[in-house]
């Protein structure tokens, strides 16, 4: 609906000044549909929690905005706006950034490898996006800033119920030289369907994405699949094959990802080429 608004208003105040049967036409509904809309549209204190958003630092970017991540409107689906907070202006580095996803039971094996990794990657100014979940987000997000670089987490869900409850510490650091970013209102609650959601939005913003460790069943390959078909470079590490936490990094290696052993494999890629 917000789309079909769009294509006809920029400005979407000026949907207070409609009336039932123009909201109506406007979008081809029911009476009582659009009744309806017109009367939740009032009942929200819009003014009082633009304010509230701004003395916590929380920035809207509607989809029409300067600001607003190029790279996300060539989604099938993109969000029509983004919940911000963080850094002002890094949104635009994420024109130079790389995803990295992995095993929420991601062990030790993944950790020293995103570790070895990191130093050169944060060297080449990538922005380190991640999904703040726990096992292999968690490791990104934290060695990028243990590395002097910048990182981005996308959240399901709003920035009031940050998911999981173990990182908020976490959270509140990414703060300091990253982004945190959802495209939900700071009240939702995250729900399970949010979370295939939001993959989509850390490999759009992403020039490629590298998957530390992923069994046959992880997230993560919800991830590097929207990569794919968003036509951007996938990037595994190897693992044993005796681990199954490796399966699912090792058939996306089989299928034809780049293999990883140093950060030069990935900037050949996506930088240098």
């Amino acid at each position: 609906m917000i789309y079909l608004l769009l294509k006809q208003e920029r400005d979407l105040s000026s949907l207070y000044n409609y009336s039932s049967s123009d909201l109506s036409t406007l979008l081809s509904i029911s009476s009582a549909r659009s009744l309806s809309i017109i009367r939740q549209l009032h009942e929200v204190p819009i003014y009082s929690l633009l304010q509230q958003y701004q003395q916590q630092d929380i920035r809207f970017i509607p989809i029409y905005h300067s600001e607003y991540p190029h790279c996300l409107k060539n989604l099938p689906q993109p969000p029509w706006g983004l919940y911000v907070m963080g850094k002002k202006g890094m949104l635009a580095d994420v024109s130079m950034s790389l995803a990295i996803v992995g095993a929420r039971q991601a062990d030790r094996y993944a950790y020293q490898s995103i570790q070895l990794l990191m130093s050169g990657l944060v060297k080449s100014g990538l922005l380190i996006v991640s999904g703040l979940a726990k096992g292999a987000d968690t490791f990104a997000h934290e060695e990028a800033l243990r590395a002097g670089g910048k990182t981005a987490a996308v959240i399901a869900g709003g920035f009031y119920h940050l998911y999981p409850k173990e990182n908020k510490t976490l959270a509140k650091r990414i703060l300091s030289n990253g982004l945190l970013i959802s495209e939900y209102p700071p009240v939702t609650k995250p729900a399970k369907w949010q979370f295939p959601a939001r993959n989509r939005l850390i490999s759009g913003l992403s020039l490629g994405t590298l998957v530390v460790q992923a069994g046959r069943k992880s997230g993560s390959l919800i991830t590097a699949y929207c990569a794919l078909e968003q036509g951007k470079e996938v990037f595994c590490i190897p693992g044993r094959i005796t681990d199954h936490l490796s399966d699912g990094t090792n058939d996306l290696i089989s299928d034809g990802a780049k293999l990883v052993r140093s950060s030069e494999d990935i900037l050949a890629e996506i930088i240098r080429k």
